[in-house]
């Protein structure tokens, strides 16, 4: 701050103490009022940083800070239980190495990550794999394009179960695709996402809003089997984003939801960049569930996805870190398990339905 804002924000923090001793309201009211002297003499700094730069002076870009907002207290309880602790970490990754689909007649269970472009989808794609790997990887390639989607093709990802190619990979294989559309800037759209939810679309497959995907498209599968199906969908959105998204998202993705539940797939979420929405969590990641700004984000995405929030976990992919770190692992896999978990509920779904029709075709002879 300069000299005359830092008297005035000192001057009505001590004022605004004062009153709130007075009256008994204390520590909420105090807190609250320094908020609000911090705003005042943050206004006044933007103003004068204003008027200097329309007399040409240049300025360096500051660097990214966490304003007051990302401050506040964690709460005495985490409003979700979690273990960290390496044995959660080796129990989680066991789990994930051990996984077989609940049908019998399905190799691996095929998960297609959807979200606007810039959300994590890629480099959800790649922290998972680099959990398995022993080091941070980037095979999944990720752009920096946050008005571009740097994916353009269907691409599977097996996730392998060790760094060598001896070790095989796992049952589970993430699908990622370029970002949907938010109704102001073009992308996947509704109809080419349900053709890959349905096992029409080759892998490779490039999209362009322009050329929807039809039974002329080369390599398109006119009867797909259920190996060859989507058997979860993962909404994907961007916590930091999270206030700035453009309304017409919001309409997407209830589209979206309808109709891919209509095909009774099931939904989940995963709310990315939460280390960038509160400062305490961005130094000890383990303060997520105890945060009081990534619970309230969590709500906003459940309103943007219109899904309640049971079906979103937080996660923190590996963006800047050239190592992996024993709780961020934590997080990724708990997400996977997540996942697992709906995806299983499909198949046995599936399988119900197939006991249901032969029941109801066995019962037709009669």
């Amino acid at each position: 701050m300069d000299t005359r804002a830092n008297q005035m924000f000192t001057f009505s923090q001590e004022k605004l103490f004062s009153l709130s001793s007075k009256d008994g309201t204390g520590d909420a009211v105090a807190i609250s009022n320094r908020e609000k002297a911090k705003s005042t003499a943050f206004s006044l700094n933007k103003s004068k940083a204003t008027n200097e730069a329309s007399k040409g002076e240049k300025k360096e870009d500051a660097a990214p800070t966490f304003g007051p907002k990302f401050w506040f207290p964690l709460l005495e309880s985490p409003w979700r239980s979690m273990i960290w602790a390496q044995e959660t970490r080796e129990t989680l990754v066991e789990m994930v190495k051990s996984y077989k689909p609940a049908s019998e007649c399905v190799p691996e269970a095929r998960v297609l990550l959807l979200g606007p472009v810039g959300a994590g989808k890629s480099s959800f794609i790649s922290s998972v794999q680099s959990v398995f790997s022993g080091r941070v990887l980037n095979r999944a390639m990720v752009g920096s394009s946050t008005s571009t989607s740097f994916t353009k093709k269907l691409r599977s990802f097996s996730i392998r179960k060790g760094q060598d190619t001896a070790d095989g990979s796992t049952s589970l294989v993430l699908c990622d695709v370029m970002g949907i559309g938010d109704g102001e800037t073009a992308g996947l759209t509704l109809h080419d996402a349900l053709c890959i939810i349905q096992g029409h679309v080759p892998e490779g497959h490039q999209f362009s809003p322009e050329q929807p995907v039809k039974s002329e498209t080369p390599g398109f599968m006119k009867k797909p089997t259920l190996k060859d199906k989507v058997h979860c969908v993962v909404f994907v959105v961007d916590a930091s984003k999270i206030n700035t998204y453009p309304k017409g998202l919001s309409t997407t993705f209830q589209k979206l939801r309808e109709h891919i539940s209509s095909l009774g797939v099931h939904q989940v979420a995963l709310l990315t960049h939460v280390d960038e929405v509160c400062k305490q969590t961005s130094q000890d990641i383990t303060n997520v569930y105890q945060s009081t700004t990534v619970q309230q984000t969590m709500a906003k995405a459940g309103a943007l996805l219109g899904m309640a929030t049971s079906y979103i976990v937080p996660v923190k992919n590996y963006s800047s870190q050239l190592e992996l770190e024993e709780n961020t692992d934590i997080l990724l896999l708990t997400a996977v398990d997540h996942i697992l978990q709906y995806v299983n509920m499909y198949f046995q779904d599936t399988e119900g339905n197939v006991q249901t029709n032969q029941i109801s075709s066995a019962l037709s002879g009669f």
